[in-house]
């Protein structure tokens, strides 16, 4: 996948949504942790200074004494970071043995009677408490004593569940995240999958298997589809028009160059050879030019409609060889068709007969007496090779003739018409043609195509 990916860029964006949600939903259920924790360390404070105010008397001698002690067992170990304190009006204070020596800095404010006050304070060692207070009245000697309770625990409790909760979310939330990405992914797949069957399907209309694309696609595609096979009907259409206007102009040319060679043969009568000669010549390179265009007109129309083509190799090179064989050239020639009968090519029966024909012509013309038709298929592709034992074309005479921008048909006389048509019928179906050395001394045409 490359930037421009599409495909990469749902994903990426889909990631980064996870991403950013992920985050979000993590500070969130850290602060809601931490809120929950310290409510219910609240209520535990709260539990035990009801224990604590509870067990709070007056002794024999109007000092405060603590009848029983909260249960909580950190109370009595120093600096555990649960700590208590009783005091009254004249300063004189009840500290849990868990503050040693230190005692608790309750704010100044007045709680009503039954009221309870939560403050965060300093305490021992720097450490940052949470306080819950309340003012109670005790009855000393007869007369009501107000006497502040309080209960404090160390913060950073809190603090370390949501260090410990934060490491355990986050590994939780990672673990999430792939399974979403990888959801993501297969989602991201899934969803274009059906742009890749377009995009096959746009294969097989350019490779010729397939003349329309199919109908059966989502819904989001549907108008896609339905524009895109608007234009290859109208394509179509126009293809028709084209070829027939261009059918229509060759023929409509016969007539004239028909004519034409009926004047050079009365001039040739009246003694005027030479000007006969350049009249045929000229009727003869024009005539070679409607051929040539009738047979692109109708390549246009039938190479690439979309059908699915194939044709038995085997009886059709047979068909050509006998054909050959009754011209006066072919009789002298040994013709050696080594093709399995199972092989069949992915072109219409009348192109692949004009291809070979052609290149069946040209070997019987410049042989000596042997003409050899083969298949073969490797790595390269499959191709089919007719070989002649004649004069044949060095590598770069072959190279010339196939060359860029030299046209075929202007080589002279009966060189080039029947290679340019071959050329053109090949490339209409994505095949080309290849010159070679033959091992049989002459000349090797193969055509190729590249291995699906």
């Amino acid at each position: 996948m490359t930037r421009h990916s599409l495909r990469l860029r749902l994903i990426a964006g889909g990631a980064a949504a996870i991403l950013v949600a992920l985050s979000i939903a993590g500070i969130a259920l850290i602060i809601l942790f931490e809120r929950h924790v310290t409510r219910t360390i609240a209520d535990d404070l709260d539990v035990s200074l009801k224990q604590l105010i509870a067990g709070v008397e007056a002794g024999p001698d109007g000092r405060l004494v603590l009848a029983r002690s909260p249960t909580d067992p950190r109370f009595s170990e120093p600096l555990s970071g649960l700590y208590w304190q009783v005091g009254d009006d004249h300063d004189r204070l009840l500290r849990s043995r868990s503050l040693w020596d230190d005692r608790l800095s309750v704010p100044i404010d007045q709680p009503g009677p039954g009221e309870m006050h939560h403050h965060d304070i300093a305490g021992p060692a720097g450490a940052r408490l949470s306080i819950v207070e309340r003012q109670v009245l005790l009855t000393i000697a007869g007369k009501p004593v107000p006497i502040r309770a309080a209960v404090a625990v160390d913060l950073a409790r809190v603090s370390a569940a949501g260090r410990a909760f934060a490491r355990d979310l986050m590994i939780a939330l990672g673990l999430l995240g792939a399974v979403l990405a990888l959801a993501t992914s297969v989602q991201v797949m899934l969803g274009l999958r059906p742009l890749g069957a377009l995009r096959d399907g746009v294969a097989e209309i350019r490779s010729g298997r397939r003349h329309r694309l199919p109908d059966a696609v989502p819904d989001e595609v549907q108008p896609l589809v339905e524009e895109v096979n608007a234009l290859l009907d109208a394509q179509a259409r126009e293809i028709a028009r084209s070829r027939d206007r261009a059918a229509d102009l060759a023929h409509g040319l016969k007539t004239p160059l028909a004519a034409l060679a009926a004047d050079a043969a009365r001039l040739r009568e009246r003694g005027e050879d030479k000007l006969a000669r350049d009249i045929e010549a000229v009727g003869s390179a024009m005539s070679r030019h409607v051929d040539r265009e009738l047979a692109r007109a109708r390549l246009r129309g039938d190479a690439r409609r979309g059908e699915s083509v194939t044709v038995d190799l085997a009886p059709l090179v047979r068909s050509l060889v006998t054909i050959q064989s009754r011209t006066p050239a072919g009789r002298r020639i040994a013709f050696d068709a080594q093709i399995a009968d199972y092989v069949s090519v992915p072109l219409d029966r009348a192109d692949l007969a004009e291809v070979l024909g052609n290149l069946l012509d040209n070997a019987v013309r410049h042989a000596r007496s042997r003409v050899r038709i083969g298949t073969a298929c490797d790595s390269d592709g499959f191709r089919i090779a007719i070989e002649d034992d004649g004069d044949g074309l060095d590598e770069a005479a072959c190279a010339t003739v196939l060359g860029r921008g030299i046209r075929l048909d202007q080589r002279g006389e009966g060189a080039g018409l029947g290679l340019a048509i071959v050329q053109d019928v090949l490339e209409a179906y994505g095949w080309t043609l290849h010159l070679s050395r033959s091992d049989l001394g002459g000349l090797k045409a193969s055509c190729c195509t590249a291995v699906a």
